[in-house]
């Protein structure tokens, strides 16, 4: 305990926190655009999947295979997979684009499933009646189905993003500059795992609980009328 109150002025120096908060940005930006991207793929492969009609049957026999396989691969393999990949075809890809690239390949397969029971859980009434009115399956999807589907997509997608951040800690075993990786470089510095550790450990929840707290507020925000009614508490005359 000595040793750790004679580090800490030492510790929260300037360089030290400038270091920590652009790892901190750094970890926040590859789970936000690899999550993003991910979660626009998966839109596509989730289109995909649904399309009727034996001619698509490979195709759908294809995003299936995908959203299984990556759904039980470690992500630490993703990312060993997509190292050397990259690097067999562009060798000068920063690691940072190769970390993005892993999070995007992960996020298609978990936010896939997300999507599909989200686009399923619309009355089927509703697609028959799109149908009926001769829209075709783009637009049956974007102005119908979609729009009911958001309040049962979003939570549980925020809910992803926001686990996935402690999973960029993985990424560090590639060379990334992130915070599990600065933690390293500090405590092989000399600092008190202890005091560094325990100041990763509050960077991570200081970037994951403004996102839980976005994901509360949209899911209220998004809540159908009568989801709202039910939540309310019946007043008594």
């Amino acid at each position: 305990m000595d040793r750790i109150i004679e580090q800490i002025p030492r510790f929260f120096s300037g360089p030290n926190m400038a270091l920590l908060l652009e790892s901190a940005m750094l970890t926040l930006g590859m789970t936000v655009a690899g999550c993003l991207i991910g979660f626009g793929f998966a839109f596509v492969l989730v289109f995909l999947r649904q399309t009727p009609g034996l001619w698509a049957l490979p195709m759908r026999v294809i995003c299936i295979a995908y959203v299984e396989v990556f759904r039980r691969i470690p992500f630490i393999v993703v990312i060993y997979l997509v190292l050397f990949f990259i690097q067999a075809v562009t060798p000068d890809a920063s690691l940072f684009t190769i970390a993005v690239i892993a999070i995007c390949l992960y996020a298609i397969a978990y936010t896939a499933d997300i999507i599909r029971g989200g686009l399923e859980s619309v009355p089927r009434t509703q697609v028959e009646a799109a149908e009926a009115m001769n829209l075709s399956r783009l637009q049956t999807n974007l102005r119908i189905v979609l729009p009911q589907a958001w309040p049962v997509i979003v939570p549980p997608a925020i809910a992803f993003a926001v686990a996935f951040i402690k999973d960029t800690a993985l990424v560090s075993q590639v060379g990334v500059f992130e915070l599990t990786f600065r933690g390293k470089e500090l405590n092989n510095q000399g600092y008190s795992g202890i005091l560094v550790f325990g100041t990763i450990a509050l960077c991570y929840f200081l970037l994951s609980f403004p996102l839980s707290l976005l994901g509360q507020y949209l899911e209220k925000r998004l809540a159908t009328p009568r989801g709202q009614r039910r939540s309310r508490k019946i007043r008594r005359p």
